[in-house]
């Protein structure tokens, strides 16, 4: 956290401190986004204040160095954090300056760097570009390149005018010149100049011994500063080689290793880039619900680090203007624009929360022209000014369901031509607007392309339908805003070619509210408490807005319809996209930029290769493999189709097989369609596929349909597919699981909100058996399956707690599936899948951070890593290491290995591939 403080402690070096930002308008509040009416319960008990994060040095972080500054070495503290200092990745340096002195403002004529001075076009690098001030970028150095090595460092002052009294230049920085220097520098003049003739001719054998001598002590200086040289060279490559050598050493060029780095010692690697995340939602407390904790964490990571963190709303969140609970909602008076004020007011306050401690913590407010031809609010948290909050605030539904055309719905179905503004009251944005379908995807291309984002979290674009009423899981703003999403991430990977990958998180929205809670109690209670501050729940007016400082429309409920409990991906929860070949290689499957990304080790100890993106756009987040009878491996995705009208929107199911076992190419993607008929019938809503390969070396595929229930596709014995098969089941939740067990028989499993249902084949080939109660209790999403001890194990979530569970599945006799052996395996809290590879055990614990366990009864290990999705494991052929990789908020791989034996450690997380600094790879 790097709060607002006084300015730089005195001293010689010391500089004014910067002005501080003003408030241009009232900062935080308390607020968040209106449930549908009657779906929020009461808030959970045992509400928890929420955790500050740590406090660090301000005014490092800025320069890209490390929260502490020793005194005597390098600069002074530079005081608190402020406008002078921060880093070029925020508006302040991508506006001209105005007339606030010692910081940069933005001004109205100025845009976010795109075309025509709008959202587009950067007009200031962003953290990894080189930076004049030294900031992020190690390629800062290039704006000002030293003249020979860097200078020695001096460690006693009064031997400094000596090195040039002898006539020795070191090189280094220039520094104004003392009277010593001054003094040095003549003497070094007069020993180079030429002897007159007659003084030579009077040399005498003490002056020649003298000059001898002279010259002995230069070269024995010299010597010294050679070594010197060569000892600090030594010193600083010593220690990138302990920041950056396992990335040598585990072969990330696409060089091959030397022969001693496969037996050098493994070092520490650097730690884990947090990436730039950009957030792209609906309504102001969208974020707040359903991608929280996970935005906390990324908040607590970027942390003095520069690493952006910007929140998109696309509506105002308007509804019906009255900002009050039940028992005030009589006697209030509708104003929409002060609604949306007080919403936006919530917002600033809760991010101001978690990311300083302070819900009142200062905020700069500025209007920006965007590509769609209107404005953009853009907010800058000054004690964190990489934490961006950008407010298109374009008209909301005001509905759940209903078909209202003045909506994003109709906008994207073709209903409205265009889609109005909804100004809030107090906004730095003061003339209306409209946008057209493509005036929206261009304006959100733009804000990508300013942003330059290795993350993108966005809402589901599938909720699906309730099969009961028909109606939409989920508001409609929320999915049609994922698609529009959707829309621009495709046009921005397509225009843009000098931007970092991205990777895509999507998250389930109103659904949550029935499905076993994920998160632990004091998570829960944290998240509770952000949702207290946006509700201003405790109504004073710490804003200074007559509007009011948070959402009161949800503040007798703030933890919604069990919103605060839970949190689930849509998509992207398979932890089968990580496979070891017969070479003992592995293969690495994920989706950047739209396209599925291939990473390769070629043997146990090989370099890594990737990513490469494989031919074929519109893939969604999420990959599973399985490896083919003849050592091939297959990829398994889902991909959407945007078209040309808005009934064209589709969801199918494809793969693609790797031509030869080891090859890097693979065919073209093959389809295998959708059990659904059409996106009007229940809007796309399929699961990833679930694969496997049978004893008779068939393929099958099953998804969960928009009915919940169990559909699949089977390869024939003359390879070709057979078509979509119902196989029962009700009430399915999230993406089902497959594995194939000893004898060759595939089963398949899927949760449901009170257990989880079972199918088995009888025997390999076989059609798979009736759906089938395992009579485990209730678990959270998403399930693992794995072939083991016979039959397949199963690894589970306990709901309320994040602990890892486990039990075997078998076949009994008469073909149908037996679960037995449920225990408790303990873990870190957290939620998500649980990647199980040999001994080792990994997930997401509390807090975000991959956590292991490496064998019964042994404790479970925390690791630096966010990550996006969740993580996956893969044993090598030979049977020997375990092998985990996750995909980073920055977009890169990380891996680990382990002994598959007792008592054996995981190697430090390493990435993979160069960093993700801009610069697409071929």
């Amino acid at each position: 956290m790097l709060p607002p403080g006084a300015g730089s402690p005195p001293g010689p070096q010391a500089q004014p401190p910067a002005a501080p930002y003003p408030y241009a308008a009232p900062g935080p509040g308390g607020a968040r986004q209106h449930p549908d009416p009657g779906e929020a319960p009461g808030r959970l008990p045992g509400q928890a204040p929420a955790r500050v994060p740590g406090r660090q040095t301000p005014g490092r972080e800025a320069a890209g160095l490390p929260g502490e500054c020793v005194p005597g070495v390098g600069e002074p503290d530079a005081g608190p954090l402020d406008a002078a200092s921060v880093a070029p990745d925020h508006p302040q340096d991508i506006f001209s300056t105005t007339d606030i002195p010692g910081q940069r403002v933005p001004s109205p004529e100025h845009g976010y760097g795109f075309p025509d001075d709008a959202f587009g076009s950067r007009a200031a690098p962003h953290p990894d570009d080189a930076a004049a001030d030294g900031g992020w970028s190690a390629s800062a150095e290039a704006a000002d390149p030293p003249v020979g090595p860097p200078a020695i460092p001096v460690q006693r002052p009064d031997r400094r005018p000596a090195d040039r009294r002898r006539g020795l230049t070191v090189p280094g920085p220039r520094h104004p010149a003392t009277p010593a220097a001054a003094g040095t520098a003549r003497d070094t003049a007069t020993t180079a100049a030429p002897a007159a003739p007659a003084a030579a001719a009077e040399g005498t054998a003490d002056t020649h011994t003298e000059a001898h001598a002279q010259a002995a002590a230069a070269r024995r200086l010299a010597r010294r500063i050679v070594k010197a040289v060569g000892f600090c060279a030594a010193v600083t490559a010593g220690t990138m080689l302990l920041l950056r050598g396992n990335e040598a050493l585990a072969g990330l060029a696409t060089a091959p290793a030397a022969p001693s780095a496969a037996k050098a010692p493994a070092v520490p690697a650097a730690a884990p880039d947090p990436g730039r995340v950009v957030q792209i939602v609906a309504h102001p407390d969208d974020d707040l619900y359903f991608m929280n904790p996970e935005l906390r964490h990324s908040l607590s990571a970027g942390a003095g680090a520069g690493h952006s963190v910007t929140s998109v709303y696309l509506t105002s969140g308007e509804a019906d203007g009255v900002n009050a609970g039940a028992a005030g909602r009589a006697s209030a008076r509708p104003d929409k624009r002060a609604y949306a004020e007080a919403r936006q007011n919530g917002i600033r306050a809760a991010y101001a929360k978690m990311a300083t401690g302070d819900r009142t913590s200062a905020w700069r407010r500025t209007s920006v022209p965007t590509r769609g031809g209107g404005r953009a609010e853009v907010d800058v948290l000054v004690a964190r000014p990489e934490v961006h909050l950008v407010w298109l605030q374009l008209r909301e539904a005001g509905t759940v369901h209903a078909e209202v055309p003045d909506s994003l719905r109709g906008l994207w179905d073709g209903k409205a031509p265009r889609l109005e503004s909804v100004l809030a009251s107090g906004s730095p944005v003061t003339e209306p607007y409209a946008y057209s379908r493509d005036d929206l995807v261009r304006t959100l291309v733009g804000i990508l392309d300013h942003y330059r984002p290795t993350t993108v979290r966005a809402q589901d674009p599938t909720p699906g339908r309730t099969p009961a009423t028909g109606r939409f899981t989920d508001h409609q703003d929320h999915f049609y805003g994922a698609r529009f999403t959707q829309a621009a991430l495709a046009a921005y990977a397509a225009e843009v070619k000098d931007r970092p990958h991205f990777a895509v998180q999507n998250y389930l929205g109103y659904s949550n509210g029935s499905l076993p809670g994920t998160l632990d109690p004091q998570t829960s209670a944290d998240k509770l408490d952000i949702m207290d501050v946006y509700a201003w729940v405790d109504r004073e007016n710490h804003c200074g807005s007559s509007a009011g400082c948070g959402d009161l429309k949800v503040a007798d409920h703030p933890a919604g319809n069990n919103w605060t409990s839970n949190i689930n991906h849509a998509r992207g929860s398979g932890t089968s996209w990580l496979a070891s070949d017969r070479q003992h290689g592995l293969w690495a499957f994920q989706v950047l930029d739209g396209q599925v990304a291939l990473w390769h080790r070629a043997g146990p100890i090989g370099p890594w290769s990737g990513p490469h993106l494989l031919p074929g756009t519109g893939m969604d987040p999420g990959v599973s493999t399985v490896t083919l009878p003849d050592g091939r491996i297959a990829a398994f995705a889902t991909r959407t189709t945007l078209g040309e009208q808005p009934a064209d929107y589709r969801r199918e199911v494809v793969y693609a097989v790797q031509r030869a076992p080891g090859a890097r190419e693979f065919g073209a993607w093959q389809s295998l369609g959708t059990p659904e008929a059409s996106d009007a019938d229940r809007t796309s809503d399929i699961s990833a596929p679930a694969v496997s390969v049978d004893g008779t070396g068939r393929l099958a595929a099953y998804v969960r349909d928009g009915g919940h229930t169990l559909r699949g596709r089977e390869q024939r014995a003359d390879g070709t597919w057979g078509p979509w098969e119902a196989h029962g089941g009700a009430g399915l939740l999230g993406t089902p699981v497959a594995a194939t067990d000893a004898a060759g028989r595939r089963m398949v499993f899927a949760a449901t909100a009170a257990s989880v249902t079972a199918w088995a084949q009888p025997a390999p080939g076989a059609p798979l058996g009736p759906a089938a109660p395992t009579g485990l209790p209730q678990t959270a999403l998403p399930l693992t399956a794995d072939a083991r001890e016979g039959g397949i194990r199963l690894w589970l979530r306990k709901p309320g707690s994040g602990d890892v569970r486990t039990a075997l599945a078998t076949t009994a006799p008469d073909g149908t599936p037996a679960v037995r052996g449920l225990t408790d395996l303990g873990g870190l809290q957290g939620f998500g899948a649980v990647a199980a590879g040999g001994h080792v055990l990994a997930a997401r614990s509390a807090g975000g951070h991959l956590g292991a366990e490496l064998g019964e009864g042994r404790p479970w290990e925390r690791s630096p890593v966010l990550f996006v999705g969740d993580p996956s494991a893969a044993v090598t052929a030979n049977g020997t290491t375990v092998n985990l990789a996750v995909m980073g908020l920055d977009a890169r791989l990380y891996t680990t290995s382990s002994p598959d034996t007792p008592k054996a450690y995981l190697t430090p997380w390493q990435p993979i591939g160069p960093s993700n600094t801009g610069q697409p790879q071929p």
